[in-house]
């Protein structure tokens, strides 16, 4: 692992989060190297709560990487270069519960620090420990256009994780 990813502080990122996540999106990966999904997301952020450098995502109940999410303790975000945005389209329109999209996608998964899985072409990766967790609340919902991205799912899991690692190439 040390010889793929160079470790560095969450505060030395220099990238825009809104553009990372929301442009180019990450996968979302939880389980450990022998039993685990990842999927593509473009919701989520990172910043500084409860005295921690955290990041937070969110996982509809209907996708088979929250199962993965429920019962692990570890997760991991990764992003990519932009010569790897079919490999997200992939990772991001079929279930890995039916599917073997990481063979599709040509990606890599390697076991990370925490022990969760983390991909060796990834430029940027975080290793994360769940430290909270709670479901978006149709009645907590004040701006009604909100509404149109969720006509055929439930709502969205948020999970608060504390960076744990943090590695770049």
């Amino acid at each position: 692992m040390s010889e793929t990813f160079k470790e560095i502080s969450p505060q030395q990122i220099k990238e825009n989060f809104i553009d990372l996540i929301g442009s180019k999106w990450m996968l979302i990966t939880a389980g450990k190297i022998d039993f685990f999904n990842t999927m593509t997301a473009s919701w989520g952020g990172a910043g500084f709560l409860w005295n921690k450098p955290v990041v937070f995502c969110f996982i509809r109940p209907e996708r088979y990487t929250y199962q993965f999410m429920e019962e692990n303790t570890f997760f991991s975000l990764s992003f990519f270069k932009e010569k790897y945005r079919d490999a997200l389209k992939i990772c991001g329109t079929h279930s890995g519960k039916n599917f073997d999209k990481l063979k599709t996608a040509k990606i890599t998964p390697i076991e990370g620090v925490t022990k969760t899985v983390v991909f060796k072409e990834a430029s940027m990766i975080f290793e994360c420990k769940k430290i909270y967790f709670d479901d978006i609340k149709k009645h907590n919902i004040l701006d009604y256009d909100i509404f149109q991205n969720y006509e055929d799912s439930g709502f969205h899991r948020m999970y608060i994780g504390e960076i744990l690692y943090c590695g770049i190439k």
